[in-house]
């Protein structure tokens, strides 16, 4: 039943991705290739390929085996993770591995290679395959950085082709060419122009890199081509032949770079004590992160707006094999997978759902939606509209355990070191006073008199309806009262007047400002008012006078009734039996 339920579900979704492109390449077939992986593991990775759902029976006919159901759901839609898994990085390492250079004569390259050329050396370059663990994060149009750990691997592919040079004969004397010895002498990774790792020629090579202290940079991979060539002249003469050889040697460096964000992360975090012995926790970072952990036991934690897919870098889906007359297209054997970041429809959550953390706020940067980053043939729930990028996220729950607390970021593996601030960093929480009372009304509207106290001091709370901004520091507070649909604000003497036309029973309630910006820092509390016009001496007599005016034309048709019957009925008809 439970195979028969997915089987109908993955057919809506074969039907619903039928709109989508279709791309031309197409990944391997989970458990055909495992480089590290299960089966069900290599299924998640291709979230650019095109969704065209193939039921079971025909996988079956086609390819004589089953599928996991998780190969069988990846199959018709996209699957995203809580956090950066590892499969990405896991697939690439090993895929590299079949990545195959050409020979002297032939070159090989993916199509996006920048080609240097000299004398001898052609269709040289070296290409960045991979830096890894890294993240692809999707933040708005035109804006999406490359996330990498302090501590990596950059690889790289390197790959040339030798020209020899024809021989030639002319009279007696004959010119030939041949290739000595050729080879990548050096390969280096350099940091805005210096060099910060190097290893022995490779046309594979796989450079371990370590960056402190750095926001972003430009890494660039960079390798020397070295070839030597001999050159051997023969001249005939009446005494024999005399042979005359001459080496030409040739240097070529060929390059790449990218521009990345040095992802070394450092969460500031923030607490405080509720009234009831509640904990509030906040924790602050400058980029995207995915979220931290309450317990030791990981049994309570909360995350931000991100969310993670991983997909293949289509440009090395085939390569270019080049020689001295003709180039062709092929397949690749090497497909890198990068793990991406976007901020989810989902947004922010708390587990457990039900009993764990509450989340009372977040704060963030506004930005547009980057659905356009995505690509084809992803399907995922990225945010529609602009959203809130939570780089703080503050959760109200029953405990904490501060020396357990974990903060994970979007790169794979790099958690934030804590940095507790010095001062201001606990907060006490005071609970509020809310009262609301009846001061006048009529038949038309009433007014209330709205107080605010601190429940623990009795002095007044003041409200400021400035503009919001970054909760941290500050001598205005925030917060307002809302009754009746509207947001009101108290005096000096933490009062506020307000006056309200219709008819009910109103709840008001305060919403306090984050408790960060504040000392002291407050509960939020609601009281509840009803007004009727009926509650007054007036408002019973307008209510009378009203109803014996809208009676009139009953007492009126009830009277002009009696008075024809009297006229055309039976004289008795109002005579009662004796």
């Amino acid at each position: 039943m439970e195979q028969r339920g997915l089987s109908v579900f993955m057919a809506v979704l074969f039907v619903t991705g039928l709109a989508t492109s279709i791309v031309t390449a197409s990944p391997p077939r989970p458990g055909t290739e495992g480089n590290g992986l299960t089966e069900n593991e290599s299924a998640t990775l291709w979230s650019r390929d095109a969704d065209n759902y193939t039921s079971q029976e025909e996988y079956r006919q086609r390819y004589g085996d089953e599928r996991t159901a998780i190969h069988q759901l990846a199959n018709g839609t996209d699957i995203t993770f809580k956090r950066p898994p590892a499969t990405a990085a896991t697939w690439t390492q090993n895929d590299f591995e079949d990545l195959k250079a050409g020979d002297s004569d032939t070159s090989v390259r993916p199509s996006h290679a920048a080609l240097e050329d000299g004398v001898f050396i052609e269709d040289a370059h070296a290409t960045v395959f991979a830096v890894q663990p890294s993240t692809r994060g999707h933040l708005e149009s035109g804006e999406t950085p490359l996330y990498i750990a302090p501590n990596g691997t950059m690889r790289g592919f390197v790959d040339y082709r030798v020209r020899v040079p024809n021989g030639s004969s002319s009279g007696n004397r004959t010119v030939e060419w041949s290739l000595t010895n050729h080879g990548i002498e050096k390969v280096r990774l350099k940091k805005d122009g210096e060099t910060i790792a190097r290893t022995d020629g490779s046309h594979t090579p796989a450079i371990d890199y370590q960056i402190d202290g750095e926001w972003s940079a430009n890494l660039t991979l960079e390798a020397e081509i070295h070839v030597r060539l001999k050159k051997t002249i023969r001249t005939d003469v009446v005494n024999g032949t005399g042979v005359n050889l001459v080496y030409r040697e040739e240097t070529r460096n060929v390059s790449d770079s990218i521009d990345v964000e040095i992802y070394d992360l450092s969460a500031y975090p923030y607490y405080a004590e509720y009234p009831n012995g509640d904990a509030g926790v906040v924790i602050f970072q400058s980029r995207p992160w995915q979220g931290y952990t309450l317990t030791d036991e990981g049994n309570a934690s909360v995350r931000g707006i991100w969310r993670f897919y991983t997909a293949r870098d289509s440009r090395w889906d085939t390569l270019v094999r080049s020689n001295l007359t003709d180039s062709a297209e092929v397949e690749s054997d090497a497909i890198p997978v990068y793990v991406h970041a976007y901020p989810s429809r989902i947004g922010p959550r708390a587990e457990p759902v039900r009993d764990g953390p509450e989340i009372i706020d977040t704060w963030g940067t506004e930005r547009p939606s980057p659905r356009g980053t995505i690509g084809e043939n992803v399907t995922i729930e990225v945010v529609n509209q602009s959203y809130e990028t939570t780089y703080g996220v503050a959760v109200r729950t029953e405990n904490v355990d501060r020396d357990a607390l974990h903060v994970a970021g979007i790169v794979r593996g790099e958690n934030a070191s804590i940095v507790e601030p010095t001062d201001g960093s606990e907060r006490q929480l005071h609970d509020s006073n809310l009262s609301v009372e009846l001061l006048q009304q009529n038949q038309s509207q009433a007014t209330f008199r709205i107080e605010l106290r601190d429940n623990q001091t009795g002095a007044p709370i003041v409200l400021n309806d400035s503009s919001r901004r970054y909760p941290i520091g500050g001598s205005l507070r925030e917060g307002y009262i809302t009754i009746a649909n509207r947001e009101v604000e108290t005096n000096t003497s933490g009062v506020a007047i307000v006056t309200i036309s219709e008819p009910g029973i109103y709840t008001a309630e305060y919403h306090p400002g984050s408790w960060l910006g504040h000392n002291p820092a407050y509960v939020g509390h609601t009281a509840t008012a009803r007004w009727h016009p009926l509650g007054t001496i007036d408002g019973w007599f307008a209510f009378s006078f009203e109803a014996g005016w809208q009676f009139i034309p009953f007492f009126v048709m009830f009277y002009a009734g009696r008075r024809l019957l009297r006229l055309l009925g039976p004289e008795d008809i109002f005579q009662r039996n004796p």
